[in-house]
């Protein structure tokens, strides 16, 4: 039999320069046919290069049905790769209208939260998106920026807004629904990584219900994005995981609401970052951009390119 070649979902994200949650978006739409091995979902070549011989576009393309205008292209004078951190499928449309935009060519991190606002202290990264709950303050984001960022001057702009809560299986057998279900002994949570938002949620959630993390089963299993945990849910492998609606859809698991979170940007304010700071802040208020948001689904658009914080 002719041994054909196929790809891993990881695979055909590096191919296609996207994450890993834009290509499990694809394939629940059914524009990406895919096929299990075990487990393992996977991708034939053929039907890669078909998907993009079938998306490649001309200029008349980038106009919107609804005739929708976008920015004008602004050219910047010294051209340079930005580094976008984070994990949501939105990072990626924002990633494509800056290189459709502007000069810039966008580079994907996708690390956490707090990990990603270290890297940019120490200059690693542009512009970071960030999702952390302040316990104390019922706060999102700026307590943490404003403790990390020392020294440094920002500015923090809204993306989206978007609902946080709980994975659980089909029917919630368990009847799931509050933090403090968490620690009853039968329920087996799948965590997030340290320094990722989902896991800052669950520690000050946690810590604000006094519930201490030994009586939490599976506390210490740790998966490193949304859909994974997901997944870990659908399979059984965990009762319940936390993480953030889109994927709780894309997987097919029940999802409980439980808080709505503000998903910022944070860009630096210096004289390199001056012409990227006003791109982003022109794509963010741009119909194109939000329309493309809305298609989506499960994202809220009503503060997007709101700007939440800046220091002078």
């Amino acid at each position: 039999m002719t041994k054909e070649l196929s790809y891993t979902i990881e695979e055909v994200s590096q191919i296609l320069k996207v994450s890993k949650l834009t290509v499990y978006d694809l394939v629940k739409k059914g524009e990406l046919p895919v096929f299990r091995v075990g487990r393992q979902m996977r991708l034939d070549a053929k039907d890669l290069q078909n998907y993009i011989e079938n998306h490649k576009m001309n200029q008349r393309d980038f106009s919107s049905p609804a005739q929708v205008v976008p920015p004008r292209k602004i050219e910047a004078k010294d051209s340079r790769n930005i580094v976008i951190s984070g994990q949501d499928i939105v990072l990626d449309i924002l990633g494509k209208h800056i290189e459709k935009y502007s000069d810039y060519k966008t580079l994907r991190s996708y690390e956490g939260s707090l990990n990603s606002l270290i890297a940019m202290y120490n200059g690693t990264c542009d512009i970071v998106s960030v999702h952390m709950f302040d316990g104390d303050s019922g706060e999102y984001n700026l307590p943490y920026i404003k403790k990390i960022l020392v020294g440094h001057p920002y500015i923090l702009i809204n993306l989206v807004l978007r609902k946080a809560g709980f994975y659980v299986q089909k029917g919630n057998p368990l009847n799931i629904s509050t933090w403090d279900d968490l620690s009853k002994k039968h329920v087996n949570i799948i965590n997030r990584e340290k320094g990722s938002g989902a896991r800052i949620l669950l520690d000050e959630q946690l810590r604000i219900h006094n519930i201490s993390p030994k009586v939490i089963k599976g506390y210490e299993h740790e998966e490193s994005n949304h859909l994974s945990v997901a997944s870990a849910v659908s399979t059984g492998v965990a009762d319940v995981g936390v993480g953030i609606e889109k994927a709780a859809k894309m997987v097919g698991v029940d999802f409980i609401p439980l808080i709505t979170e503000r998903y910022d940007l944070v860009i630096l304010k210096n004289p390199e970052n001056k012409l990227l700071i006003h791109i982003v802040k022109e794509i963010l208020s741009s119909p194109l951009f939000q329309s493309e948001i809305t298609s989506l689904g499960d994202y809220d658009h009503s503060k997007t390119g709101s700007i939440i914080y800046e220091t002078f």
